[in-house]
């Protein structure tokens, strides 16, 4: 949404595990005249009517009530949708994303059973065999004329290692950003960049861990060390770990902003 629309908040997420009943229906477009809420209009449709140009994400698609198919249908076959009062709504300015977890298991069963040791052409040929499993397992899922609207089906593999580790440098550097608004300078090693990758995967929810081992491992302490004012403003400080324990070093900034601590780091 940030690329796209230069804006983070042009991304809708719609959880789809509230729209599991038939009435929910009423949710997207807003109720009936009469009824609680209509003067309200519906959470989907409102958010697209004020702002037409987003990133339109319905998260587990699949625990939807088959009545909100009807309504995503229309979406996708007119890019437009009415809403309880009447009003059209236009989302030919949107991009609508779905993720499901239908098939997910044949995935996972791929990534437990390595195929790192094994051939190109083997990897490709179990890669693809995989794929046709999820395709066949959406096909008895959805109706055909909702799959045939979609433009793209898209398969995940698993996460290798090294997409975690960029996983994680993304995630740090968030970090890296929100203590330099509190004038904290604040390098990771690698050491503890592996320590996080390690603890934030796991084979059956992904990355979905990684923010709850940066919370843990880096910003409790963190956050421990700066209430007890052993970290400060104007500080640089090294985190790292050693023996399994994390620990914030600190240093001294030289006169052209750089410090000996974020050398070292830069280099580990």
């Amino acid at each position: 949404a940030e690329m796209l629309f230069n804006d983070e908040k042009s991304l809708v997420r719609v959880d789809m595990s509230e729209y599991m009943e038939r009435h929910t229906v009423s949710k997207f477009i807003g109720s009936p005249p009469g009824y609680v809420g209509y003067e309200e209009g519906g959470q989907l449709t409102e958010i697209i009517r004020h702002r037409p140009y987003a990133v339109v994400l319905f998260d587990e698609i699949e625990k939807a009530h088959p009545e909100v198919f009807n309504v995503l249908l229309q979406i996708l076959d007119n890019g437009r949708l009415t809403d309880a009062k009447g009003r059209v709504v236009n989302f030919k300015n949107t991009i609508i994303i779905m993720t499901s977890n239908i098939g997910s298991e044949y995935s996972r069963e791929m990534s437990k059973i390595g195929f790192a040791s094994a051939d190109e052409d083997t990897r490709d040929r179990k890669e693809q065999d995989m794929k046709e499993k999820i395709k066949k397992s959406l096909e008895r899922f959805f109706r055909p004329e909702f799959l045939n609207r979609l433009d793209e089906i898209v398969i995940f593999s698993a996460l290798s290692q090294a997409v975690i580790g960029n996983i994680v440098d993304l995630q740090l550097a968030r970090v890296e950003k929100r203590m330099r608004g509190r004038d904290i300078a604040i390098a990771f090693s690698d050491g503890l960049k592996k320590l996080v990758a390690e603890k934030g995967y796991d084979p059956q929810y992904g990355a979905r861990p990684l923010k709850r081992a940066i919370q843990s491992l880096i910003l409790d302490p963190l956050a421990q060390e700066m209430i007890a004012g052993s970290i400060a403003a104007g500080d640089v400080v090294l985190a790292d770990v050693h023996d399994g324990a994390i620990t914030f070093s600190k240093g001294v900034k030289k006169p052209n902003g750089r410090s000996r601590i974020a050398a070292i780091a830069a280099k580990s």
